[in-house]
């Protein structure tokens, strides 16, 4: 009978030794000093492409903007909530050359006039990673809109003061500065360009 218990705690002995060791080489596998004795992970990963969009604007001018943005919440039985933020964003001026047929396009001797689109405000966005919330008032439970809210305000004065800048018109500057010498020199030829209403 005594050699049969001695048998049994020998084999519980063997166990939690196996047992132990199993837990310490777990916490040493997963130590940094031993990952350059690791093989390199086998990642997969799967990329589905969603949709695919053809471009054909030409970016002529950005026009870039740095403001503060105040912006109020009307509460009705709590104070009324504000935020403050310093916003930058940027607004791009293009001009739409898939709208190009060959109708717009007309030679008569030496010179060739292009009917170009009208110039349009592509992008107008707040850059995220330059911009914070300066402050913030009476925002008790519904910080996270208020201050969603306030960026939506910003993209807006954003795109107005583009246009209020007078974005699409440096836009068609640009176009005649840089597309019409560009045509001139792969046609040869004197280059108009108009600019349809």
């Amino acid at each position: 009978m005594t050699r049969l218990i001695n048998t049994l705690f020998r084999l519980f002995l063997l166990a939690v030794l196996v047992a132990g060791l199993i837990a310490i080489w777990e916490q040493i596998r997963g130590n940094s000093l031993l990952s350059r004795f690791r093989r390199g992970e086998n990642t997969t990963q799967r990329i589905v492409l969603k949709e695919i969009t053809t471009l054909g604007k030409l970016e002529l001018v950005k026009y870039t903007f740095k403001d503060i943005v105040e912006h109020e919440q009307v509460n009705t039985f709590l104070p009324n909530a504000n935020a403050i933020l310093i916003v930058e964003g940027e607004a791009t001026g293009c001009i739409d050359l898939t709208k190009i047929t060959v109708a717009d396009i007309t030679a008569e001797g030496d010179s060739i006039t292009v009917q170009l689109p009208k110039p349009e405000l592509c992008t107008w966005k707040i850059n995220h990673d330059r911009s914070r919330v300066y402050d913030t008032h009476f925002s008790f439970l519904n910080q996270s809109q208020l201050v969603s809210d306030a960026y939506r305000k910003a993209e807006r004065q954003v795109r107005q003061s583009a246009l209020d800048g007078g974005i699409l018109d440096q836009t068609q500057q640009n176009a005649n500065q840089i597309l019409r010498p560009m045509l001139e020199r792969i046609s040869g030829k004197k280059v108009g360009l108009v600019f349809r209403n």
